[in-house]
């Protein structure tokens, strides 16, 4: 087993955010770094029909606006050149790419109403049984009750419309004037557009951190994984039982204390413009996979238990 956290305490020389790149920087240990990353970005976009034309574009604003934020100081007559410098663009398609373009701090992705009612319903003590399982409420009346729930979490759209949302996502059902909860833990299969925007936003926050640990001493974020091989199904079946066990007691330990911090925030009328975002994540697969090189040639990596406990 290993375990593992993203630092910034390399041989190379220190960088931060923004700052021009280490001299000593191994391109090789870069290069394979993306490659990693960009294999399921790949495979996302060929099974959704997306072509490769589409995603270069993106790539290619993506790397303007990088350049940018990275030289902001630099005159504004000599932007365009100095993006042409930093990304390999030639200056013809960084002005295409720059033109009717607009600085904008990135906003937080917009959250549904709906399911931060279903959030607040999971996690909230006080719609817990005894036995720690979510209550069923009454529709309507004083609380608790899920119309007092929706009108805790947001005034702006009605109860009924909330509620059947959540009926539409699976999420809830109504039996004569009690409302049930199905799931704890939101996961819309039959919705496209938001497994889209929950992986862009939550895989998007977790290689924001990662990134900024490697580019930043100290690290300013958590970002810590475990990993093993050599397990049978058998263990990865009782293993993953723990994971989901350990996310229940985080969003049951978080989601009230947010709320807390939030009215606190308002009631004492401090600031209130930084986000967060923790989440957790499990990832099985067989240790025999293939490289994907051109000779087809299959590998396994294999270490024996007693190396395995290490950090870095």
């Amino acid at each position: 087993m290993t375990t593992r956290k993203t630092t910034a305490k390399a041989n190379a020389a220190k960088s931060t955010v923004g700052s021009a790149p280490p001299t000593t920087l191994d391109h090789a240990s870069l290069m394979e770094a993306l490659r990693t990353l960009m294999q399921p970005l790949a495979a996302l976009s060929v099974a959704r029909g997306m072509s490769y034309a589409a995603v270069e574009e993106m790539l290619k604003m993506a790397f303007v606006d990088a350049a940018r934020a990275a030289h902001s100081n630099a005159a504004a007559h000599r932007m365009v050149s100095r993006i042409s410098t930093v990304t390999g663009l030639n200056r013809r398609e960084v002005s295409r790419l720059t033109q009717g373009s607009v600085d904008a701090p990135m906003r937080a992705p917009r959250r549904s109403p709906a399911t931060q009612v279903f959030t607040r319903w999971v996690a909230e003590p006080s719609l817990k049984t005894a036995k720690g399982k979510p209550l069923p409420l009454p529709r309507q009346g004083p609380a608790p009750s899920f119309e007092e729930l929706a009108r805790s979490v947001n005034r702006d759209v009605h109860p009924r419309s909330l509620l059947e949302e959540l009926c539409r996502l699976g999420l809830v059902r109504v039996d004569g004037d009690t409302v049930h909860l199905v799931r704890e833990s939101f996961v819309p299969k039959e919705d496209t557009d938001r497994m889209l925007g929950f992986l862009g936003s939550n895989v998007g926050d977790h290689l924001r951190a990662a990134v900024a640990n490697v580019l930043s001493d100290p690290p300013p974020h958590l970002e810590q994984a475990v990993f093993a091989d050599e397990l049978s199904q058998a263990s990865l079946g009782e293993f993953r039982q723990i994971v989901r066990g350990q996310w229940q007691a985080l969003l049951q330990a978080t989601v009230p204390l947010l709320h807390r911090l939030i009215e606190s925030d308002q009631t004492t009328k401090r600031t209130q413009d930084q986000r967060v975002r923790v989440g957790m994540y499990m990832f099985s697969e067989p240790m025999i996979a293939s490289t994907g090189n051109s000779d087809n040639k299959v590998r396994t990596r294999s270490r024996k238990p007693a190396a395995r406990l290490k950090k870095r």
